[in-house]
């Protein structure tokens, strides 16, 4: 869907080779430009800017200087500057655009930037987009809209190539030749029958390096990789990591081939899930450095509150041991040791796991054999703390009894930080709650729980 407006003035160039960094110094000067209103200084400091450059100046600006760049340039603004902005910065650009702007520059984007950009509109403003829209592309929009969030429906480039299997090499080349509607970028062409089911494919350096009576069927790839449009997208994401693919083509409930997936979307695919993880285990919910405050601490403080409760649980374990704590102050003093060295233990083990689990390098098949291995790991490590805290504790306190004690419990919160790190991710995905979002806070608890159990409990019955 690249529907070219002449009227319209792009702001930048995304094949310029001499792409410009956005420096501190560039910014200040773009933001000094905005309070004076000086449009021709805005203009001539973003023209040399890559779109996801401009992108980067949008969303390192603040709210009113992002208000100013968008009334400025919006009627001309590049459609890549778009797709490049993240979610937050997205709506404030959309927002104050003009919706005829916004529909321009979805109409020349490829239908799955396209679909990026409208999909977390209020109902109602992408409507409004979606009808300002040419018939065509109003069409192949509301299509893709249409398909389950993060699926291979979402990510699909409807342009493409595909030819019978019957054309010859000299046909396919001519054909490049004089269609107008080719794709700006392709690495691939599909084979298809009759019924538009693709039956293999040929890259573009096989047709170009093959004798042109050759017929199309006979230099191709057969059983090409495809993908369903319901797929999810980190279904799609481990097939392009695990074959090497450049694209993949989409086919819908009756095998016919509707669209191609390209490496660079799922390259977005690949950081947006590995950010997804990377948040979901601190206890936010998405990257929240452009949010308002409000907004950002909506997403952050229902997992504090969660943590609170287990914080709560774990002191209850200390409060029970009170009376040994205070016939002897030096394990008020080490039971911070315990807590953290388990905490940090379980967290290191927990990340390496859900890692694993998301690219499927933690298999049934290999399970019972990494569980084992990150047994020993962390018995290995728990002997070693162990007699590094147990010395240290018995020379500080001068009591060998003390350093005993540490050194046991030590290896204990040791060895169940190391379980507890990989067992409850396992778990979690097991029933279908995703690993990244919940371990932290169970493994936490746990950490906590049995490491001061062990200490005290420990302490209890040889020291007092």
């Amino acid at each position: 869907m690249t529907v070219n407006n002449e009227n319209s003035t792009p702001l930048s160039d995304p094949h310029l080779n001499d792409v410009l960094p956005v420096s501190p110094k560039l910014v200040e000067e773009i933001v000094c430009a905005l309070d004076q209103l000086n449009k021709e200084q805005v203009d001539f400091l973003l023209r040399p800017l890559h779109s996801a450059d401009i992108a980067d100046v949008f969303e390192q600006i603040n709210d009113n200087h992002r208000k100013l760049l968008t009334s400025l340039i919006g009627s001309r603004m590049e459609p890549d500057v778009l797709s490049e902005l993240d979610d937050s910065t997205l709506d404030d650009v959309i927002t104050e655009m003009d919706d005829k702007d916004v529909a321009r520059a979805v109409s020349q984007m490829e239908s799955d930037d396209a679909v990026h950009v409208l999909e977390d509109m209020d109902e109602n403003e992408q409507r409004k987009i979606i009808d300002a829209l040419p018939d065509k592309d109003r069409l192949i929009v509301k299509e893709g809209l249409s398909y389950p969030e993060d699926s291979a429906g979402r990510l699909l480039q409807k342009n493409l190539v595909s030819v019978p299997g019957l054309w010859t090499v000299g046909a396919v080349i001519d054909y490049f030749l004089i269609e107008e509607n080719l794709p700006d970028e392709f690495y691939e062409v599909f084979i298809v029958d009759p019924m538009h089911h693709p039956i293999g494919t040929a890259a573009l350096n096989k047709i170009v390096r093959s004798d042109r009576d050759k017929k199309i069927s006979e230099i191709m790839e057969k059983e090409p990789t495809l993908v369903r449009v319901d797929t999810d997208q980190e279904e799609v994401a481990y097939l392009f990591r695990q074959y090497d693919l450049t694209s993949m083509g989409v086919v819908d409930d009756g095998g016919r081939l509707i669209g191609v997936i390209t490496f660079d979307d799922v390259v977005d695919v690949i950081e947006e899930e590995a950010e997804e993880d990377l948040m979901l285990m601190s206890g936010i919910q998405e990257t929240d450095i452009t949010e308002s405050v409000f907004v950002a601490s909506k997403n952050r403080v229902t997992w504090l509150i969660v943590n609170l409760g287990t914080a709560i649980l774990a002191s209850m374990v200390i409060a029970m041991f009170d009376a040994t704590i205070n016939e002897m102050v030096a394990l008020a003093v080490l039971m911070p040791i315990v807590a953290s060295m388990g905490g940090n233990a379980g967290t290191q083990t927990m990340t390496v796991t859900v890692r694993a689990i998301a690219t499927r390098e933690l298999t049934a098949t290999n399970m019972k054999r990494i569980i084992f291995r990150e047994f020993s790991i962390a018995l290995l490590n728990g002997v070693i703390i162990a007699i590094l805290i147990g010395g240290l504790s018995w020379v500080w306190f001068d009591n060998t009894l003390l350093g005993l004690v540490m050194g046991v419990a030590m290896i204990v919160n040791m060895i169940m930080a190391g379980l507890a790190g990989i067992l409850i991710p396992i778990t979690l995905d097991k029933v279908n709650i995703d690993p990244a979002l919940a371990s932290s806070i169970f493994v936490t608890t746990i950490t906590d729980v049995i490491g001061f159990f062990a200490f005290l409990g420990l302490a209890s019955q040889v020291l007092i």
